[in-house]
């Protein structure tokens, strides 16, 4: 064609303008050849071809293996693809078929799909609060060492909602990662307090690795959802899979 479509680097293939504009006047022709193999596909009444999801990079100490497993092999012509990343992509861009998503839902071209409504909570362990305390308000956050997000901002910050409404809380602590895993193992070797999905949390908190600190407070709009394109249909497999895995997680973040 004599026009670059792509942007190709060591770590990722992107699509230039021309590229964008190119899928924009072929998307329904490609949509178009996506049902047909979808027809074909429940034609046959076998789910077959290749999932390509994306995912935050600790997704896995939610989803567990098990699962995954389970479906390969009730499904035997499908492979799975997850990337996993805390980068938020582009799934037409990045050619994915899903993604697992937590947040708040801005408006966009993508169907969502909620699984759960979730809220961060704070919680420490019990030897970090018999060393330094148990903070009286969210205003003594302050003073305490809190486990952080790595932030560009150079500052971090924490929403809370309480009785009294929100609030924003500047925060400091000596020990930060870019994963939910990471700072959860950090609360309970007592490196501060954390401010994580109550999920990721539960379990800590039911064996008494740590404590729930300033329980009337939390950040809400914390819910997951799966998005994928919004087109008509849907590739047979996805769609099971979909169906399956909003299932799965939702049995699972309720135990």
């Amino acid at each position: 064609m004599g026009v670059r479509l792509f942007h190709r680097s060591t770590r990722k293939l992107s699509l230039t303008d021309a590229g964008h504009s190119l899928y924009g006047q072929s998307a329904t022709q490609i949509n178009e050849l996506s049902e047909v193999s979808r027809q074909l596909s429940a034609g046959s009444g076998e789910p077959t071809g290749r999932i390509r999801i994306a995912a935050p990079s600790d997704f896995f100490e939610i989803f567990q293996m098990d699962f995954v497993a389970d479906f390969l092999s009730r499904y035997p012509k499908v492979h799975l693809d997850f990337a996993l990343s805390d980068q938020r992509v582009d799934l037409i861009a990045e050619g994915m078929d899903l993604a697992f998503r937590a947040g708040i839902m801005p408006d966009s071209s993508l169907v969502a799909r909620k699984i759960n409504t979730g809220r961060r909570i704070l919680a420490a362990s019990q030897t970090y609060l018999d060393t330094y305390g148990i903070p009286v308000d969210i205003y003594a956050l302050n003073h305490h060492i809190c486990i952080l997000a790595p932030s560009v901002a150079g500052q971090s910050t924490w929403h809370l909602d309480g009785p009294l409404g929100g609030a924003q809380i500047v925060i400091s602590g000596r020990f930060s990662a870019n994963t939910a895993q990471a700072q959860l193992k950090a609360a309970i070797s007592g490196l501060g307090i954390c401010f994580l999905p109550e999920p990721i949390l539960r379990s800590s908190l039911k064996g008494g690795t740590l404590v729930e600190v300033l329980a009337d407070h939390d950040q809400k709009n914390n819910d997951l959802f799966i998005v994928y394109p919004s087109r008509k249909h849907i590739p047979l497999a996805v769609g099971i899979f979909v169906d399956e895995a909003v299932v799965y997680l939702q049995g699972k973040l309720l135990e």
